[in-house]
């Protein structure tokens, strides 16, 4: 587990740059435009990047032959790129430069992001890949605490100074990943290739159990992207907090999900991912649906722990389980369906549970995320939890590593 562990380090950065990118645009964006809605939409352009170019990119990456690998050409492309433009952003002279910036950096982080995270599975044996998958997303976590812990004190430095740390992170990390990671590939020119399957299509991907996978995972994001939005409204406005007391509640379910990354991995290893996560699913059903009755604020982060909790055993088993059900050649296709899903879900989320909230007032927002997990619990009952064998390497062969 040794190279997930530096794989994680890419994870790292990408956590670390958007934590930074979120925590310090908008208030670039402030100094332009007044309207809070507008610079909410221009802060979901990566979703929007990443719903039609990352299912495009991941299917391209499945079927990239280079003496690099597969995955590789994206990382050594993108990454570079995500790092000079995120450090401009800061150096912009006007709207206009710094949406640009920001346009060029989210299209930097679509072209690695999906290769990135397909490197996982790629190296890693099909037994170990839902503990590998809470080790990089552990990696993530600490890069999203790393950055909210030293942003304001670098930003406090200068604006440039957060952003110029990301792109020093971003590219030591890359340098890094590609000394030590050599994925396994198959090169159709090799004497000892055998003949390849037919090429992956993203449309033969969706069989019934993946599109039942999918709905459960748009529907869980539904739930979690517009609480995690929309919660410090809810919590000033409903429950009486200040801004800074709201903001900081958060932190107890990010930092639960961050602690119980590994052991939800091991669990999913150990009796099932399909299982763990509708533990996790009922667990977070229960917990949004009892916050319309909390009005402590120490109450309320302790049901936030135990949220943390058990969001960390859906978010962990989930992306395991949508490869793990299709053939070891489709995992950068699976890979960008999977982020495509989810990013819906991101865009969709935030304006429709806050058009409940103003039809319903506040408490709605935790009856229907609520439902949006009812739902998920619904399309995950009607998902098989077979899954394929585990072959041997990319194309199902031996796999024939390529420095």
């Amino acid at each position: 587990m040794k190279k997930t562990w530096l794989l994680g380090l890419g994870f790292f950065s990408i956590s670390l740059t958007w934590a930074l990118y979120n925590a310090f645009v908008p208030l670039f964006l402030d100094d332009y435009l007044k309207s809070a809605a507008l610079i909410g939409f221009m802060m979901t352009i990566d979703n929007y990047f990443a719903m039609f170019l990352q299912p495009w990119i991941g299917h391209r990456s499945d079927k990239t032959t280079t003496k690099y690998g597969r995955r590789m050409p994206y990382l050594l492309i993108g990454m570079p790129l995500g790092a000079v433009f995120a450090t401009m952003i800061p150096l912009h002279t006007g709207l206009i430069t710094l949406v640009l910036f920001m346009m060029l950096m989210n299209l930097s982080m679509s072209l690695f992001r999906a290769p990135t995270v397909a490197l996982m599975p790629d190296i890693t044996p099909e037994k170990d890949r839902t503990r590998a998958n809470g080790i990089i997303n552990f990696m993530g976590g600490i890069g999203s605490v790393l950055a909210f812990g030293i942003g304001s004190i670098l930003y406090g430095i200068g604006s440039f100074v957060p952003f110029l740390f990301a792109g020093i992170v971003m590219l030591g990390s890359m340098f890094i990943l590609k000394r030590v990671i050599k994925e396994p590939i198959l090169l159709e020119s090799h004497p000892d290739a055998k003949p390849s399957r037919p090429p992956v299509r993203i449309k033969d991907q969706l069989d019934r159990t993946t599109l039942f996978i999918l709905g459960a995972i748009f529907f869980w994001f539904v739930a979690y992207q517009g609480v995690e939005a929309l919660f410090t409204l809810y919590g000033t406005k409903h429950v009486g907090m200040s801004d800074g007391e709201a903001s900081f509640s958060l932190t107890f379910f990010s930092l639960a999900f961050l602690l119980f990354a590994l052991p939800s991995g091991w669990l999913g290893a150990k009796f099932g991912k399909k299982k763990i996560i509708m533990i996790g699913v009922a667990g977070l059903f229960l917990v949004f649906g009892s916050v319309v009755f909390v009005d402590s604020v120490l109450l309320l982060r302790l049901v936030l722990i135990v949220g943390g909790i058990f969001w960390a055993c859906i978010n962990i088993n989930s992306y395991p389980w949508v490869i793990s059900t299709g053939r070891e050649e489709s995992i950068g296709t699976r890979t960008g369906i999977y982020y495509f899903v989810s990013s819906l879900a991101a865009i969709v989320s935030p304006p429709l549970l806050g058009w409940v909230i103003d039809v319903f007032g506040y408490p709605a927002l935790f009856i229907s995320a609520s439902v949006g997990l009812l739902l998920a619990l619904g399309c995950l009952l009607g998902a098989s939890s077979e899954e394929r064998p585990a072959g041997k390497g990319p194309l199902d062969n031996t796999p024939i590593m390529v420095d």
